[in-house]
């Protein structure tokens, strides 16, 4: 019987072990801050802290999208990046990759998106949003849902998200 080998149950915990690390990897609080401070810092602008209260409203609002994944915001009083993953895999860091990825598409001297949106990466930066947010779950078909949730909200037409280019 393969529960009477131990290589057998050495290789079952191995892979019971590297599923569980790949499915909570990089979705924690410092996951999150780290990708959002790291594109932040590239523009001169301050860290964000985790506020446990702005998440707990991103995780409420998850929740509610769990059942369909649909790419609708919650129009709360907060500012909000969503993304969806449709394999299981996709994690809190690729969410906002994809965020920050938008960065060429944002021109400082004109204070607008050139070539496709950027308000995904100008909410990234706001220099006013100091505290965050977020929540990644499980929908059905094996897509993930991500929310990143900001306080104070950003992208106000005819303000810049930051000072001055680095």
């Amino acid at each position: 019987m393969w529960f009477q080998n131990p290589l057998m149950i050495t290789i079952l915990l191995a892979s019971l072990l590297l599923f569980l690390s790949q499915t909570h990897a990089q979705n924690s609080p410092q996951d999150y801050l780290a990708a959002h401070n790291r594109a932040r810092a590239g523009v001169g602008v301050g860290p964000m802290v985790w506020s446990d209260t702005v998440a707990a409203y991103a995780q409420a609002y998850a929740q509610e999208r769990s059942k369909d994944c649909a790419m609708v915001h919650s129009t709360g009083p907060y500012g909000e990046n969503i993304a969806a993953g449709y394999y299981p895999e996709f994690s809190g860091a690729d969410a906002v990759k994809l965020w920050v990825d938008e960065k060429p598409k944002y021109d400082y001297a004109s204070n607008s998106c050139i070539r496709g949106d950027c308000g995904h990466y100008t909410q990234v930066v706001w220099r006013t949003s100091v505290r965050l947010g977020c929540s990644r779950v499980s929908c059905p078909k094996l897509s993930q849902f991500v929310v990143c949730n900001y306080d104070p909200p950003g992208n106000y037409i005819g303000e810049r998200p930051y000072a001055s280019p680095l």
